[in-house]
Order: C-alpha cells, then sequence, then structure tokens
C-alpha cells in the first residue's frame, strides 16, 4: 500500500498546516515541505538522494502508506535523507512535549518549517488546537522576535529556537527591557540543533527565562530529551562501542528509498523493540539520564591520541569571545589529523586556546591554528554548515 506525496514550499506556513492537517487524520497526502528559497524546490531536490517510489498510472511521487511527512535532512555532514515520519510517531512527539514543558499552548515558528524542528511547531500547534505565530523571513535579530511573540494569545508560550538564536535574544535582552519582557512571558525555549553553551544557558536563566535543552533528529521526529531526560515513554541505551541508541513511539519508518541505509540506523531486538542508531557518543545512567558526547564520525587519531572533536569545540565555545567557534579536522605531516578553530573573532589568540584546550583535554585536544573568517557559515537551520567549513580548512593548508 502507498499514498501520494505532495511537495509544499515552507513559505506557504497556512497552506502546510492545512495539508499537515489532513495527512495527520489521513484525509490528506502525504507532505515534504521545501525550502522555497532553495534552488532544490524540484522532484529530486538532494543531489545523491535515491528517487522516491513513482507510479505512472497517478503521475506522481508515492510514499509508504503509514508515511505522513518526509523530511529531506540538510546534509550538514555531508550525507543528506530522506526520513519518512508517521501520523502517529508525530502526535506522540506533540504528546510527550507538552507533557514534558507542563502543558499544549501556542507556539512561535522562529526556524524554516522544512526542517523537523519547524514541523514539529506546527504538528504541535495542530494538537493543541492553536494556530502558531510566524516570524517574518529574513535574518533573525530580537526586534522580530519580539514584534511575533506580541501576537501570540494564548496563555501557554512556546518557541522551539537554535542556540546562535538564543545568543541574539540574550544579548539584546541584558540591554533592552522589551526584549526581557517578552521572553519572560514564555512558558519554556526550547533549544537544540546543535550544542548549548553553558555559559549562554546561564546568562538566560540569569534573566528569568527558562530554557529546555533539547536532543533529537528527524529519525526521532525532533527532539526526544529534554534536559537530558527522555520524555514520553522514549528510552535510551548504549551500543557495545558506546553509540547511543533511542527507542519509542516517535521513530521514523526509516529512510525513504534506501533500504541498506535504513537497515544500518535502525535496528529490532529479539523481543521486537525496535532502536535508532544514533551516530552520537553518549552515556546513559542507571536513571535512565542521557549525556551526548559527540558524533562518533567527529574523532580523529592525532599523534596516536583519539580526539573527539566535539568536546574541544565545546571547550573553545566556552572561552570569552569565542562562542562562535568551530573546530574541523584538518590533515598535518606530523600529526596526521589536527583540530583546526574557525572563528569570526578577530584577534583571537591561537596560544591561549592551545594552553586553556591541552589543560582541559590533553596535548592532543589543542587546535593547531586559528582561521579568522567574516562570518562563520551556517545552513538555515541554524547549524554550522560544517562541510563547507571542511573545506575552507582544506584550502587554508595550501595556501
Amino acid at each position: 500500500m502507498s499514498r501520494e506525496l505532495r511537495r509544499m514550499p515552507d513559505s506557504d506556513v497556512r497552506a502546510l498546516i492545512a495539508a499537515l492537517r489532513a495527512a495527520l487524520d489521513g484525509s490528506g497526502p502525504a507532505v515534504l515541505p521545501y525550502d522555497a528559497a532553495s534552488s532544490r524546490a524540484v522532484r529530486g531536490s538532494h543531489d545523491g538522494l535515491p528517487p522516491l517510489a513513482h507510479s505512472a498510472q497517478q503521475n506522481g511521487d508515492r510514499v509508504p502508506d503509514d508515511v505522513a511527512l518526509v523530511i529531506e535532512t540538510s546534509g550538514s555532514t555531508g550525507t543528506p535523507k530522506r526520513v519518512g515520519l508517521s501520523a502517529a510517531a508525530l502526535l506522540a512527539s506533540a504528546a510527550a512535549s507538552a507533557e514534558a514543558v507542563g502543558g499544549s499552548g501556542q507556539w512561535l515558528l522562529c526556524l524554516p518549517a522544512h526542517y523537523v524542528a519547524g514541523t514539529n511547531v506546527l504538528v504541535r500547534g495542530i494538537h493543541a488546537g492553536t494556530e502558531p505565530v510566524v516570524m517574518a523571513e529574513g535574518h533573525f535579530d530580537a526586534a522580530g522576535f519580539v514584534e511575533a511573540a506580541s501576537r501570540l494569545t494564548a496563555p501557554g508560550r512556546y518557541a522551539s529556537i537554535v542556540p546562535v538564536q538564543l545568543a541574539r535574544l540574550v544579548d539584546a535582552a541584558e540591554d533592552d527591557d522589551a526584549t526581557l519582557e517578552a521572553l519572560r512571558r514564555f512558558d519554556a525555549l526550547l533549544v537544540g540543533g546543535q550544542a548549548l553553551r553553558t555559559e549562554l544557558r546561564q546568562r538566560a536563566e540569569a534573566l528569568g527565562i527558562r530554557v529546555v535543552r533539547t536532543y533529537g533528529s528527524s529519525e526521532t521526529s525532533g527532539g526526544c530529551v529534554y534536559d537530558g531526560v527522555p520524555i514520553g515513554t522514549t528510552r535510551a541505551r548504549l551500543s557495545p562501542g558506546g553509540i547511543l541508541e533511542l527507542t519509542g513511539p516517535t521513530l521514523a519508518e526509516g529512510y525513504l528509498g534506501d533500504p541498506g541505509r535504513t537497515a544500518a540506523a535502525f535496528d529490532v531486538d529479539a523481543d521486537g523493540t525496535r532502536w535508532y542508531r544514533t551516530g552520537d557518543l553518549g552515556e546513559v545512567a542507571a536513571d535512565g539520564s542521557v549525556t551526548v558526547l559527540g558524533r562518533a564520525d567527529n574523532v580523529i587519531i592525532s599523534g596516536g591520541e583519539k580526539v573527539l572533536l566535539d568536546a574541544v569545540e565545546r571547550h573553545v565555545k566556552s572561552l570569552p569571545g569565542l562562542g562562535d567557534a568551530v573546530v574541523v579536522a584538518a590533515d598535518d605531516a606530523q600529526w596526521g589529523q589536527v583540530p583546526v578553530v574557525i572563528t569570526a573573532r578577530e584577534g583571537a589568540e591561537l596560544a591561549g586556546i592551545r594552553s586553556s584546550t591541552s589543560a582541559a583535554l590533553g596535548r592532543a585536544a589543542a587546535p593547531a591554528r586559528v582561521i579568522v573568517v567574516d562570518a562563520v557559515p551556517h545552513l538555515p537551520s541554524g547549524k554550522p554548515d560544517r562541510v563547507a567549513l571542511a573545506a575552507l580548512a582544506r584550502a587554508r593548508d595550501g595556501d
């Protein structure tokens, strides 16, 4: 059995909400939101992705009958995928999120709706019976956020944002009472998509802003771990190699058109429990709480020592003025590979960064150099464009 798939631009949010509502209750086709501002707005929009099933009789794309939403991942690490999500998974995610943050309410959409975090805002609104407020497109700033927040009318107020957006809001709130008042009226700001610096969270909470750190992915219908605690009936475990695995009702059906990749990422135990291999190194405590250490594929061997680049990046970001820093790997004739810091901060001093990082994480973790750029490139989701950054590091190697 299969159902029709409807591709929709994320710019028409009202139409997208109506289509999602029909997809969730089964009265309409499945939905694939795409970035209206991108040239990748046609069938087969991501290079390297397998084609969706096609029916000559229906003259259109088809997806498995239990798929309600298709998310094309950004490929921030170079491997875009089409993730198929069922209505049951999406609604389970919305219900678990509402329980975790203290209730349903009205949401402010601050992220592109073709990403799972943006689509989740729309699904949560459908689940709660409220109409999301949509920020104006373009550059994210505190003034636009405050204006959009003023249009929220429900008692419960929520937004999903990424750390770079939170940083801009906190910077503004420390100097502007109107921004601070608007932020304090939110019952919770869910912050995910990448690591949240402890220093930034502390600044937000010192202002009386409730921040919830989320962890998840398109394969888990978005965030399924809040402040280290699995929400709903989500459970976590570690594989023998230390990879974090998750199970629960929010798991995706798999990767459309790619059974090999689906089999590699999803596994079923003998008792029928289905698990998703996140690709992240982590720790799971006796009480089930989760600590994410970093991507398993973001580890280098430098001078014979294993270095977790995500750990290096977290430390570098904690240093004064380096909150925008990204750490990538670069080849090195002597050490094999070394960490390299990329930042927009003029005058970032390598010696101080190396000394601090070495003391915290060991000599091999000390960055070999700092590359200063006009602006660190980001994807529309707010995540650093690590493919572009790695290419930049390689290009500078040849300078």
